[in-house]
């Protein structure tokens, strides 16, 4: 097997790469920095991106592996320019290969579809159309929320406890999660590409269902600040209405603005859950809880900034 692997130095890339370089698979990633190359030790590596995959890229590849994906839209980085262009190009270039190509893996999103009113589910669903539509074999994950070290969820909640005296929710905070460990995630996609099988969309979440009030609970007791950060909640629609707030704090200037958008208001209140079986049913092994596990993947500069009192 020789992996072409898009995504390499994100989250999910940078905690699979150490696994395939222990089981000796070879590969090689696609970077948009030539200086991140030391990130893929023992991986060739090739400059460039989804908007201009460098020619020859997929020499000698018969597995492509696409992790690129965004949360939010920023600038040219829009959700069609990355998943739904993003994917094309890549799929263009693997046809260029000929029948060499055994496998397409894409990274999804547990609820795409193209039905959604949300923009970022529905390219992922558009994403996964081109997939399917190309001949090429594939497989395709849709996960819930994946977590473990670096992940940008666990980034974002550090950084909202550690900088505010107190913890708001939009609307009611009730929607369900099933977050799933990156380390789980990593199992479920070696057994799907060493596996055999093609033409599968795999759903997958973790052991348990979390209502983001519970994500929350969890996140402030990892940080050890349950009983100092009061958590309150507001109306969602006052939530959409202070986005052009938020937006102007930014131009002004004003740091730690939580990165939230209408998007994230949007999928926040939705559930994001499939089966509580699925990874047992699929994979044939019994995923991990996250709970208890959280403080692990929380950067040091958060919990630094709690205990020397920087907030109350």
């Amino acid at each position: 097997m020789f992996l072409f692997l898009a995504g390499a130095t994100g989250f999910a890339g940078s905690q699979l790469l150490p696994e395939l370089r222990r089981r000796g698979i070879k590969g090689r990633c696609l970077l948009r920095d030539a200086k991140k190359a030391p990130l893929c030790e023992g991986f060739e590596t090739v400059t460039g991106s989804l908007d201009d995959i460098p020619s020859g890229a997929l020499d000698g590849v018969d597995t492509v592996v696409h992790l690129v994906g965004i949360m939010q839209e920023a600038g040219s980085q829009t959700f069609e320019s990355v998943h739904v262009k993003g994917t094309q190009n890549l799929v263009t270039e693997a046809l260029r290969t000929g029948v060499k190509i055994k496998n397409f893996f894409y990274q999804s999103s547990l609820g795409a579809s193209l039905k959604s009113p949300s923009r970022y589910q529905k390219s992922k669903a558009m994403a996964e159309e081109i997939v399917k539509d190309s001949g090429i074999r594939y497989t395709i994950f849709r996960p819930s929320l994946i977590l473990g070290p670096g992940d940008g969820f666990t980034k974002q909640m550090a950084r909202m406890i550690s900088s505010s005296p107190v913890m708001a929710i939009p609307g009611s905070g009730e929607s369900r999660f099933q977050p799933v460990m990156v380390s789980d995630w990593i199992k479920c996609f070696l057994a799907a590409i060493e596996g055999g099988q093609r033409n599968n969309t795999y759903e997958i979440g973790g052991p348990e269902y979390l209502s983001f009030n519970d994500l929350v609970r969890e996140y402030l007791k990892a940080m050890g600040v349950e009983d100092r950060k009061k958590v309150f909640h507001f109306p969602m629609g006052l939530a959409r209405a202070g986005l052009s707030l938020l937006s102007a704090a930014k131009t002004a200037g004003i740091k730690n603005i939580p990165p939230v958008g209408r998007e994230q208001l949007l999928l926040l209140g939705m559930d994001n859950i499939t089966a509580i079986d699925s990874i047992e049913k699929q994979f044939g092994f019994e995923p991990q809880s996250v709970k208890g596990k959280i403080r692990q993947f929380i950067p040091d500069e958060y919990l630094t900034d709690l205990f020397r009192g920087k907030t109350t």
